[in-house]
């Protein structure tokens, strides 16, 4: 239920917000990894998360673009 409002959340925005969202994400994914590199991570499934908020709001971006398209 939670991935579902995430996504509403997602869909509901504009492609510019959705790409400094993706922004954000992919830094604080860059953040998690060195904080596990140097074994000062807590919550190693936060990657895991990380990573697939990522892939969904690439998915709502391709969704928009190509409803932009037809």
């Amino acid at each position: 239920m939670k991935i579902n409002k995430y996504l509403e959340e997602l869909r509901s925005k504009s492609v510019t917000e959705l790409n400094q969202e993706l922004v954000a994400a992919k830094k604080e994914l860059f953040n998690l990894r060195f904080q596990n590199a140097t074994n000062q991570l807590d919550n190693t499934s936060r990657i895991k998360e990380v990573r697939r908020n990522i892939a969904r709001i690439q998915t709502v971006i391709s969704e928009l673009s190509r409803a932009s398209k037809n």
